[in-house]
């Protein structure tokens, strides 16, 4: 495993569950400003950050003619491919 893993291959090894993947997407879809959030057992995320370093995230969820399955999807790929911090 790589040193600094990302959320998806801790997802993989289940240290992050969907449930917490479930959670990050909903923070930030209620708050786009959120940053430090608890995924995983003893990992953080700072989500704001996760999905502003990609823009297709950022672009969809700029279209009003997405639909909120697919902002949310983009979302939590933008998470998926973010690398967490230990708490």
């Amino acid at each position: 495993m790589a040193t600094d893993p990302t959320i998806g291959e801790l997802s993989k090894q289940a240290l992050v569950l969907d449930a917490d993947m479930r959670a990050a997407v909903e923070a930030y879809i209620a708050d786009a400003e959120t940053g430090a959030f608890p995924v995983g057992e003893g990992y953080g995320l700072d989500l704001a950050a996760a999905v502003d370093a990609h823009g297709p995230p950022k672009r969809a969820l700029a279209d009003p003619n997405a639909s909120d399955t697919f902002k949310r999807m983009m979302v939590r790929t933008a998470l998926l491919l973010a690398r967490p911090h230990k708490r």
